[in-house]
């Protein structure tokens, strides 16, 4: 289901472009594709909503693609395999979280355009270029969808493992569960950010996205979320945790475009829910992060526990600090043991 994201009239060639991706005519206003549907017109809003769409007000909109996706999402609630919230529920998931999929894929299919010289979007894309973008998209369409769906089922079967062994879920749809959070950040971002030019700074925040990102698949961890200079990761095991954040360092070190990184790890209770997580052991990460010296990491006594006896890891005790929410805090600094791999 898709709204154009405003009232106004859209240039031909924008109608052009979106009648390609959307396999056929803008044609219904919403009010026809909630009769189609069979439901009140509020019904429909509440899902289009739920996915993050504008609202079009009686302007043409809709394709025969969205008059079908709502016919399926009704299916499912009237069946009774999903009640409204439910349903609710998912479809945000859905929309939030392809929203940035679709920014993401656009803005990196529009630098390659650029370096092969096909485009120039220097100040973004351009009306005048969507016909060339349409028909590279064409290309990559196929493979990309079915990449979308096979991803999605990896993750899916990956998330359902994970909440069958570490989590218990209660009845808002919140898993809780013992797990390791790490937060690790980029020192001294905020100064870069005035310094550099706006590419320079994108190819820097993607480069450090990019290996954290890579560095925590590899051990096992699952990556919860990246905000420009910062990224926050979860582990069902400290182990785990402490690899992930001395890979960090080492793998960093080796760009010399990419500051040094801080880590704060902790270990204890964790709120999971919508894909992000909560609780007393996030914030005790986040606190030890701000706390820890460029490019090392802190750990709290939890996580300490489970990795002294470990000759992989070292820990050397800090002394005791006021934190604003948690007492007097007692931090452990963490580095590389003996036959622990780079």
């Amino acid at each position: 289901m898709t709204e154009n994201p405003g009232h106004e009239e859209h240039d031909p060639a924008v109608t052009r472009f979106q009648e390609r991706l959307l396999g056929g005519p803008i044609k219904y206003t919403r009010e026809e594709v909630a009769k189609d549907a069979g439901v009140p017109l509020e019904s429909a809003r509440v899902l289009w909503r739920s996915m993050g769409y504008a609202d079009v007000g009686e302007a043409r909109a809709f394709t025969d693609a969205d008059v079908a996706a709502l016919h399926r999402m009704l299916h499912l609630i009237d069946v009774g395999h999903l009640d409204g919230d439910t349903a609710s529920d998912l479809v945000r998931g859905l929309g939030q979280t392809t929203a940035r999929l679709a920014d993401w894929q656009v803005n990196s299919l529009a630098g390659h355009l650029e370096r092969r010289e096909i485009l120039d979007v220097a100040d973004g894309l351009a009306i005048s270029t969507l016909d060339t973008f349409s028909d590279e998209l064409d290309e990559l369409l196929p493979d990309l969808e079915a990449l979308l769906v096979y991803v999605w089922r990896r993750a899916l079967a990956t998330a359902v493992t994970r909440a069958a062994t570490t989590g218990v879920e209660s009845a808002d749809g919140a898993e809780a569960g013992v797990m390791s959070v790490g937060f690790a950040d980029m020192v001294g971002y905020t100064r870069l950010s005035r310094r550099l030019p706006e590419k320079d700074l994108a190819r820097l925040v993607q480069r450090f996205e990019g290996v954290s990102a890579d560095v925590v698949a590899a051990c096992g961890g699952r990556l919860v979320k990246t905000v420009g200079d910062e990224v926050l990761f979860t582990t069902t095991t400290a182990e785990q945790a402490a690899d992930i954040a001395l890979r960090l360092h080492a793998t960093h070190a080796e760009d010399d475009s990419v500051p040094e990184v801080r880590v704060g790890l902790a270990t204890g209770q964790v709120l999971s829910r919508m894909g992000d997580v909560f609780g007393t052991t996030v914030n005790l990460a986040s606190r030890l992060t701000a706390m820890a010296k460029p490019g090392g990491t802190l750990v709290d006594a939890e996580t300490r526990a489970h990795l002294q006896d470990d000759p992989h890891y070292v820990l050397r005790g800090q002394r005791g600090r006021p934190v604003r929410g948690f007492g007097v805090l007692r931090a452990f600094v963490l580095s590389r043991g003996t036959g622990l791999p780079d």
